[in-house]
């Protein structure tokens, strides 16, 4: 019989780590080269790399590999920019690729949505590796379009042929609704006051009062359709949430259905989230650029 410490240990028993990673012959021969020992596990469908230290040794591989795929895949990009460039007084090309556009919303979600972009704030430009050039080459045309509606003469004729008509008037008057910071609700189900809620006209907002004045039917039949019918409505008073205050929101595990949309508010969904924690720190940069240098955290200037 076989003395129980030389029994051999079940290979699942073997100390070491497992890992897997998307196939790629080359991938695969650096892997044998730099793991002789690793064995194949049809079973986890993995590498199964023995010794106490594999983890830190395989944590270590990863890292390389995925320097080598950013090299490999910015050279790449930059031969495809060499093939077929764009061209356009939004795109400077040096190291990367940077994008200086006028700024708009709109202009922003586009960027974020391209892999590895990232706002410098000291050049005040987008910059994107080569090696998402395709993705930006891909997107160009809608960013491109977006840049050039936003340019400020644009914008100021667009303003000049809307100025007097019924679509002017029509933003003016949602403009000075939204100023006012009421919100219709049902006076027997009210959202939960100071915690972030989503309404259907003003995204995330957070309810301080409840005032208890009838809302008139007049205001909830021009700005408010959600709250029409026989029911009558009461005004809430509402601000904007904080960054804090999102980020510690827990979001709805499903979509709103048609009650919560009825009623006019509901818990956040993540993406709703997401979009209003962008803001709230891209408002937070704008305040602390507009701030004086030297200023304290009261806003006075430290002599």
């Amino acid at each position: 019989m076989v003395p129980h410490n030389q029994r051999k240990r079940p290979k699942e028993a073997r100390q070491g780590e497992f890992v897997a990673f998307a196939y790629d012959r080359s991938a695969v021969e650096r892997f044998r080269q730099a793991f002789p020992r690793a064995r194949w596990n049809d079973e986890r469908k993995s590498w199964f790399v023995p010794g106490k230290t594999a983890a830190r040794r395989i944590e270590r591989w990863l890292a390389r590999e995925a320097a080598h795929k950013d090299i490999y895949g910015d050279i790449k990009g930059r031969d495809a920019y060499d093939f077929e460039p764009i061209v356009s007084r939004y795109l400077e090309v040096g190291e990367d690729l940077r994008i200086r556009t006028p700024y708009a919303k709109s202009l922003i979600e586009m960027l974020r949505e391209i892999p590895w972009a990232h706002w410098d704030e000291d050049l005040r430009v987008w910059r994107v590796p080569f090696r998402s050039y395709e993705e930006l080459r891909r997107r160009w045309s809608m960013i491109e379009a977006a840049a050039r509606r936003n340019e400020p003469e644009e914008k100021k004729r667009r303003r000049d042929a809307k100025m007097g008509s019924e679509v002017q008037r029509a933003a003016n008057a949602r403009s000075a609704e939204r100023r006012r910071h009421r919100y219709p609700l049902l006076p027997d189900d009210p959202p939960p006051a100071g915690r972030p809620v989503a309404t259907v006209q003003y995204g995330i907002v957070v309810f301080v009062e409840f005032s208890g004045e009838v809302a008139e039917t007049a205001a909830l039949a021009e700005h408010y359709p959600h709250a029409g019918g026989t029911v009558d409505h009461v005004w809430g008073r509402w601000r904007v949430p904080t960054l804090a205050e999102l980020v510690a929101t827990w979001p709805a595990r499903r979509e709103p259905g048609p009650e919560a949309l009825s009623r006019g508010w509901w818990q956040p969904t993540l993406d709703e989230l997401r979009i209003a924690r962008r803001r709230a720190r891209s408002m937070a940069r704008r305040q602390r650029a507009r701030k004086p240098a030297g200023a304290d955290a009261h806003g006075t200037h430290v002599h």
